[in-house]
């Protein structure tokens, strides 16, 4: 028996700056922000995330898609970056499929962001380009085009077009 989803995916991402992130995501990806909201003390050891109080912005990409930024109150261990994402075991990027990479990898060289994979897309298959680059605390973010999305999707071909 499979799992049943009631909405899209939500992916969560431990910060330290969940201001400055979610300005990030907001600003320069265009998502929108949805709310922030504070757990405290008492309830946060049952959550199994930490023994502190911390703070949540969920944030929604334009097909829905939330992304959780959490900040607790104590800050966390900072992941040491690597040159090469593989290099490190447990490493989770998140990939934002887009209609207009070009648009994009200018955007983010326009506001300063570390983009791993250099100055221009890369072609890693026909027609299917990638780039690679880093938030503002360092966590991977993949942004890829494919020239025929509803062949390499075709689960959603009543949404693309």
């Amino acid at each position: 028996m499979s799992m049943t989803m009631t909405a899209p995916l939500e992916i969560g991402i431990c910060c330290r700056d969940l201001d400055r992130l979610a300005g990030f995501y907001t600003d320069v990806l265009g998502c929108t922000l949805v709310n922030v909201v504070e757990v405290p003390v008492e309830k946060a050891p049952a959550t199994a995330l930490t023994d502190t109080s911390y703070r949540v912005a969920r944030i929604q990409t334009p097909w829905g898609e939330r992304i959780k930024l959490l900040q607790p109150a104590r800050a966390s261990e900072a992941s040491e970056a690597t040159t090469w994402i593989l290099d490190r075991q447990n490493t989770v990027y998140v990939t934002f499929i887009v209609d207009d990479l070009k648009a994009m990898l200018e955007r983010l060289k326009a506001r300063g962001v570390d983009v791993l994979t250099g100055p221009e897309m890369v072609e890693v298959r026909p027609q299917t380009f990638l780039v690679f680059a880093r938030d503002p605390e360092g966590n991977v973010l993949e942004f890829v085009e494919y020239g025929d999305i509803a062949a390499y999707r075709p689960d959603l071909a009543d949404h693309i077009g």
